[in-house]
């Protein structure tokens, strides 16, 4: 299987920059600097590069989006992994923190910043060592400082270390924790692109988005393209997990069957035991049944993976909240974590309600609230104390929370709540069973 990005994953010796540029290190950057800005993004447009932090948007347009005239303009990197199940980024950033460097600067060359921040998780300590050293050797090169290999550009870049907050790996709560302010989102618009960091126009990227720029320049917008899918180029970084033969991160084409990523990337399910469910893009995409999981692991084909729109439920009634409605997944932040037959879904499903509500910052009611509420219901339920009308309850508070808040935490909770109460509903029922008192 063809590698780019992860062709130095475990190799010791690549995170020091005299491994990197005898590879062909920032030779693209050397490249850069002789090409027009817009030849840089237009490039970055053609490779079909999705966002790889979850949302999928278009990187090249989400560029394009910064006024004409904008006199300062920063890049932010999102390096705050934070969601459960992911951990590609911190693999990236701790064997080939170069990458991402070189990266970062062609990028501020082509949006014109001058300053760059990456936001790293906290917890993270040894990838923001490593990133600091890295930075330091590039600045040593004369890659970073008042120029950037004679080219009177100046450019810093800042490693800044977020304090633990899973909220903060959402844009606008992130650069307001950069700022020193409480990491909280912001109301969009304006979105970073016109207002985000300190006000100025900000471009705020995932770690592997900018990582795959050196690349794209060095192949080809359009050859990178070529290897993935019409609307998503390119390979992709997955971090599998869970009841596999053989979990890590790999790099693979957008578009690969998820089955595929599952039986011959990963090994198969461990101990040859039968596949009961897998969430595919981190803990914030609904869960997916086993005859669900034969799709394309990109943004188009998982989001044609639909569950049931109108789901027949206890004692003859239906879910009238799910009525008419389809729980579609998504690739997420490409973390898979396969599940096998052993796995309690109903106590998987309390576990992620208690991180939600635990995370939630508290801004939005329905979020506040109803986060907290799952988390009380959802755990009375696993431990065999809930009744029937639970069940439809929980169903309702996730309604009550999904599209109804600033920023998506609030979904995050919301549809993987759905997902496994539609999709195991015959779990939730065997822990109510024999409890006809009324719900709380």
């Amino acid at each position: 299987m063809e590698k780019l990005l992860s062709v130095s994953f475990g190799d010791p010796e690549a995170k020091k920059i005299q491994k990197y540029e005898a590879s062909g290190g920032y030779k693209m950057l050397r490249k850069a600097i002789a090409m027009q800005p817009q030849k840089i993004i237009d490039e970055v447009k053609a490779s079909k590069l999705r966002g790889r932090g979850g949302a999928g948007f278009p990187a090249g347009v989400k560029w394009g989006f910064l006024p004409k005239d904008a006199e300062t303009v920063y890049l932010v990197i999102n390096a705050d992994e934070g969601e459960p199940g992911t951990f590609k980024d911190r693999t990236l950033m701790k064997w080939d923190p170069h990458r991402l460097v070189e990266g970062a600067i062609i990028t501020c060359m082509a949006i014109g910043a001058h300053h760059a921040y990456i936001y790293i998780r906290g917890e993270l300590v040894e990838e923001a060592s490593i990133l600091e050293t890295a930075i330091s050797e590039a600045r040593q090169r004369g890659f970073l400082g008042r120029s950037v290999l004679g080219k009177p550009f100046p450019l810093e870049i800042t490693v800044h270390r977020g304090a633990g907050a899973y909220v903060c790996g959402e844009e606008t709560a992130l650069i307001n924790s950069l700022e020193g302010r409480r990491g909280m989102p912001r109301l969009k618009p304006p979105f970073p692109a016109v207002a985000g960091a300190f006000m100025k126009p900000t471009i705020v990227n995932n770690v592997e988005t900018i990582s795959y720029v050196p690349i794209i320049l060095g192949m080809g917008g359009e050859a990178f393209a070529s290897l993935g899918t019409e609307d998503e180029g390119g390979l992709r970084l997955i971090a599998v997990s869970g009841h596999v033969e053989r979990p890590g991160v790999y790099e693979v084409p957008c578009g690969t069957n998820l089955m595929e990523i599952i039986n011959d990337v990963a090994g198969g399910v461990r101990g040859g035991k039968a596949l009961k469910g897998v969430i595919p893009g981190g803990s914030s995409t609904p869960v997916l049944l086993p005859d669900e999981c034969d799709v394309p692991f990109s943004v188009s084909g998982m989001g044609g993976a639909e569950s049931i729109a109108e789901v027949e439920v206890w004692d003859g009634r239906k879910f009238e909240v799910m009525a008419g409605r389809t729980l579609r997944s998504s690739p997420g932040s490409g973390a898979i974590i396969v599940m096998d037959e052993t796995v309690d879904m109903v106590h998987v499903c309390a576990r992620l309600m208690h991180f939600y509500a635990h995370e939630s910052c508290g801004q939005c009611t329905p979020c506040r609230v109803g986060t907290s509420w799952l988390n009380r219901l959802c755990h009375k339920v696993d431990h065999g104390e809930g009744a029937p009308a639970d069940l439809e309850q929980l169903a309702l508070i996730a309604d009550g929370i999904a599209g109804k808040t600033i920023c998506p935490l609030g979904d995050a909770a919301a549809w993987p709540m759905l997902g496994f109460l539609t999709k195991f509903r015959g779990e939730f029922e065997a822990k109510v069973s024999g409890n006809k008192k009324e719900g709380a």
